[in-house]
């Protein structure tokens, strides 16, 4: 300070003609001492100094200092009131950038809310989200805590959170580094001063904790004295934040023309002298008049100063000093400002300007708020609307020297003018981590969800404490720690990883399956047979066999079963619009022609049975015109129920989506139930009439008895197509077709085997026995 003030006494161009004077106080670390001088320096309570031109004691305007965010902010409360200026160079606490209750306060350090940011963008790059938080018993270390824990919490968790004791309590000291001990977290931030945190590293060194990753705040971030071969283990690596270095050109020689002086007042440099070179003033040791201090050596107060090598000649790490230096030039800017107002112009009312000579603080304060300018070494000096300055750190990182020792050095820089996402600048490979290893540390709580998985918070833990629970089916999650999992659109799926929606695997019954392939066979091998059996039956027309078993209706029921076989081709492939209509259509009317042929097949063999008897004429009632017209009236019933169904409501193709989720099952809705439920029930009908009809004809003579195969069919038709309910509904999938498909085909198979197999057995095999003859013998044996 009496450098910078020096300095600008001597520069002409800053306060011409105005000689800037000061009163140094030490607050010795207490609080009560600092207000004292506080309390000295407004209400001038202190001795009066002469001056060959000045009148009584000049008025202070301003205070720098103090160094101590809580001293700090009980000195402001005071000068606040007097509208005093107190421009600190090292109190960093938030809480003193509110302008309501601290309306004079300055700073030439940046606020605790950038330091927390800058930590916050390197916890964030390093993507460390299980954090420890540590802070000293004060208003510094406090609410840096608390504005640090916010932070964090909006993208991580702390860990844990203790307080360094001002006092130094050694169990309390103890259960700290135990939580540290227990903790998971691998990095740890810890704002406090360098006396405050001392007791903590030592004890961490003591019980040789390592393997963690320490992030400084800038109140020891550069401390020469922590930094030491001794801590390596467990602090080497240390990441920290620290105010930005500067340099001032004459201060180490400024320093080194220091002189012991004998002042009764202050008898530091004295002390400071003797400390150095290891001796005792001659003064001192008449004072004390002790034999211990007889055989001391004799400073003479010119030991060369020059040739020691000591903190306090040492100006290469200049950050707190430099604040200092920058907080006198601002004082010096607004009054030099404030000295330049031109009349008529000034901030004051009446726009009137402020008196140099008899100017008062609360006129400077006005100036200092607007204070702008650049130093001599290219720094821009300002204030923000709370008073703080700009925000430029420098990121130190403890690395090892060549001795073992601790080196400090610069990896970067935190500048938060800087663009959006460019605040925070590090050199990578000139980061030293730890000394367990030479990677990036990882401090987290759970590992990350992969894609396909999603958080799952554990009770009672912090929102980092997780576990991974996969996506259910049909859902997915493409991110990282994803807390929830997304529905896949209609139509698709999630794949086997869960971390994607595919389109849902179309089935339906292909003619390229196994099952679609063999039962195709089927059908046309039935559909061939029918013909075949048609060709013998036309080739044969005129034997007995065939004319017995009325060869016009076994025509027709032939080249029905042949629509039967084949219309079962149908419900095999992709449906499409005109396949759910055909396959339905073809199906109810060709078995109602098959069913109603057999009925009437069975009605002619009950009626020429009755016509045997004297005086019985009914074949006349029922001969060839009333049996086609039987025919065409049951299948025109048939061909109605059909009309109507197709008009009202159609059956068509459509994804269900019901049955099986992963699947989209191709077929063919029926449109309406009522509908199709008619369809089916009319060949119910009309199968059981046929089997009662044919039930009670299955006595008649052999000749004429085609009632027991009737019969028969019949049987195995409705048995067939009553396990086919049951099938049906329960079958899913392509599994539903099949199970209709093999229903028709097996009731076709059934009629046709059942009421032809007998018959061509006769006319291919026994031909002997297809003769009037052999029919009437085996009705005479009868």
């Amino acid at each position: 300070m009496i450098f910078a003030i020096e300095e600008i006494n001597r520069d002409q161009t800053l306060l011409p003609n105005i000689t800037l004077g000061y009163r140094l106080y030490d607050n010795c670390v207490k609080l009560p001492v600092a207000i004292r001088a506080a309390a000295a320096l407004v209400g001038g309570l202190d001795e009066v100094i002469t001056d060959y031109s000045c009148k009584g004691l000049p008025p202070v305007l301003a205070v720098v200092g103090d160094p101590g965010s809580t001293h700090s902010i009980v000195i402001s409360r005071i000068l606040g009131l007097f509208r005093m200026p107190l421009v600190s160079y090292y109190a960093t606490c938030s809480c003193l950038s509110s302008k309501q209750e601290y309306p004079s306060f300055f700073r030439t350090i940046p606020s605790d809310t950038f330091q927390v940011k800058a930590m916050v963008q390197i916890i964030k790059k390093y993507r460390w989200t299980w954090v420890g938080a540590i802070g000293s018993d004060d208003d510094y270390g406090q609410y840096a805590v608390k504005t640090f824990s916010k932070q964090v919490e909006k993208f991580g968790c702390i860990s844990f959170s203790e307080t360094i004791p001002k006092v130094n309590e050694k169990e309390k000291v103890v259960q700290i580094v135990n939580t540290i001990n227990q903790s998971t977290a691998k990095v740890i931030v810890v704002f406090a001063s360098e006396a405050d945190v001392t007791p903590l590293v030592k004890e961490v060194v003591r019980q040789n904790i390592t393997g963690r990753q320490w992030i400084a705040s800038e109140a020891w971030s550069t401390s020469t004295v922590l930094a030491s071969k001794e801590n390596f283990a467990s602090f080497g690596g240390t990441i920290g934040i620290a105010i930005r270095r500067g340099e001032i050109p004459g201060l180490e020689n400024f320093l080194l023309q220091i002189r012991p002086v004998f002042d009764p007042s202050n008898n530091l440099i004295v002390r400071f002298w003797e400390t150095m070179f290891g001796c005792k003033f001659q003064e001192n040791i008449n004072k004390q008049n002790s034999s211990a201090l007889s055989g001391s050596k004799v400073c003479t107060g010119s030991e060369d100063i020059r040739h020691k090598n000591t903190a306090y000649s040492d100006v290469s790490e200049l950050r707190a000093s430099y604040n200092v230096y920058k907080a006198v030039y601002a004082l010096a800017h607004s009054l030099h400002n404030l000295m330049s107002c031109e009349s008529g112009k000034g901030p004051f009312e009446n726009n009137t300007c402020a008196d140099i000579t008899i100017v008062q603080p609360w006129q400077l304060l006005h100036y200092l708020k607007d204070v702008n300018f650049t130093n001599h070494l290219g720094e821009r000096v300002a204030f923000d609307e709370n008073g703080d300055a700009l925000a430029i750190y420098d990121i130190m990182n403890w690395q090892p020297a060549n001795d073992g020792a601790l080196h400090i050095k610069t990896i970067g820089r935190f500048d938060e003018s800087a663009p959006a996402g460019q605040e925070l600048s590090l050199i990578e490979g000139d980061i030293f981590w730890n000394s367990d290893s030479r990677t990036i540390p990882q401090s987290i709580c759970s590992e990350s969800c992969a894609p396909g998985t999603r958080k799952a918070t554990r009770k009672g833990e912090p929102v980092c404490c997780f576990n991974c629970i996969p996506c259910a089916d049909g859902t997915i999650s493409s991110e990282i720690d994803s807390v929830e999992c997304f529905d896949c659109p209609p139509d698709f799926w999630s794949n086997e990883g869960r971390n994607q929606c595919v389109l849902k695997e179309i089935e339906f019954l292909s003619y390229k399956d196994a099952m679609g392939i063999s039962l195709m066979t089927i059908a046309l091998f039935g559909a061939g047979l029918s013909v075949g059996v048609l060709f013998v039956f036309i080739f044969y027309r005129n034997t007995p066999v065939v004319k017995a078993n009325n060869s016009e209706l076994s025509f027709v029921l032939l080249v029905s079963l042949t629509l039967c076989f084949l219309c079962s081709l149908c419900f095999i492939g992709q449906p499409t619009n005109l396949t759910c209509l055909l396959r339905h259509v073809v199906f109810g009317i060709s078995f109602v022609v098959c069913i109603s042929c057999i009925l009437v097949k069975t009605i002619v063999v009950i009626m020429a049975f009755k016509a045997t008897l004297p005086g019985d004429n009914l074949m006349k009632w029922f001969g060839v015109a009333q049996q086609r017209g039987t025919v065409f009236l049951l299948t025109f019933i048939q061909v109605v129920i059909c009309i109507v169904w197709l008009t009202t409501a159609p059956p068509l193709p459509t994804k269900n989506t019901k049955y099986q989720t992963a699947k989209i099952i191709f077929e063919c809705n029926a449109g309406s139930f009522t509908g199709y439920s008619c369809l089916l029930g009319y060949i119910g009908l009309l199968a059981c009439t046929c089997f009662l009809f044919a039930f009670f004809a299955r006595n008649l003579p052999d000749h004429f008895n085609e009632a027991k195969f009737i019969t028969f069919s019949m049987l195995v038709f409705c048995a067939v197509w009553i396990t086919f309910i049951p099938a049906y509904v329960s079958s899913p999938g392509k599994y539903t077709v099949a199970v209709e498909i093999f229903a028709i085909l097996a009731s076709s198979f059934g009629l046709l085997v059942a009421i032809f197999a007998p018959k061509c057995y006769i006319i291919l095999l026994k031909p002997e026995k297809n003769t009037k003859k052999a029919l009437m013998g085996r009705a005479g044996t009868n």
